[in-house]
């Protein structure tokens, strides 16, 4: 995918991964900082499938090298990757506010159709405020529309939320072809990169988060944390600006 390419290609460093963790909602790898993604992992794989290559030596690689990872098909890989990437890019927070996404959405989707992909917590709050409200969602529940229907639902959308799943699960580019050329576009959740590469692709505004703990955050993951419950974590929002 160029998207991924692109942000791997953008890293200008490179750290011995220190840490993998990969844990029942997030993963972890630790190199120059600390990266997080949300764990996915292939349904029902056979039994002698193998998620995750080279396991026992990832700490035996450099962050850009494990990086790669996202790029793979298997899920649980791509979810390493994703962290890996995120542990390489050093958040600058004089471009970001301390923000988070349904903030944003909510500051834009006021009386506007609002797509969102992934359902997120505050999907109840936004039924409140948006003209039409759509949840599209890989596991639907409640009225959630499957994954196939977004296709059909982005181009109708003015304000569109993206979960930073995407990237791992590789639908992001399709994802963003079908949105209306002057939709706002947020990318959210904790598996976010903060990399203005993704401004190039469309998206607005970035909602992430940077570690201010790694060793809080590991506690939490390996405890079995949903995001709610992960400590030494701060919330940031980055918006284009070219």
């Amino acid at each position: 995918m160029r998207i991924l390419n692109d942000i791997i290609n953008s890293l200008t460093d490179d750290y011995p991964v220190r840490e993998v963790r990969t844990c029942t909602y997030w993963t972890a790898v630790v190199s120059k900082n600390c990266g997080l993604a949300s764990t996915l992992r292939d349904e029902c794989p056979t039994e002698h499938a193998i998620p995750v290559r080279d396991v026992g030596n990832l700490t035996e690689k450099n962050a850009k090298e494990l990086s790669r990872y996202v790029q793979s098909d298997k899920l649980l890989e791509a979810t390493i990757g994703m962290a890996a990437i995120n542990s390489l890019i050093e958040v600058d927070e004089s471009k970001c506010v301390e923000l988070n996404a349904f903030s944003v959405i909510a500051e834009k989707g006021q009386d506007k159709n609002i797509a969102v992909i992934g359902h997120f917590p505050f999907v109840g709050k936004l039924r409140k405020i948006a003209k039409r409200l759509w949840v599209i969602e890989k596991k639907p529940i409640t009225d959630d529309l499957p994954e196939e229907k977004a296709v059909e639902i982005l181009p109708k959308a003015d304000v569109i939320a993206l979960s930073a799943t995407t990237l791992i699960n590789h639908t992001i580019e399709e994802l963003l072809a079908a949105c209306k050329k002057n939709s706002f576009k947020v990318m959210l959740g904790a598996t976010s990169p903060m990399s203005e590469v993704l401004f190039d692709y469309g998206i607005d505004v970035i909602s992430g988060v940077k570690v201010l703990d790694a060793e809080m955050v590991l506690r939490c993951i390996s405890e079995g944390a949903t995001f709610r419950q992960v400590q030494g974590v701060r919330l940031l929002s980055m918006a284009k600006t070219r």
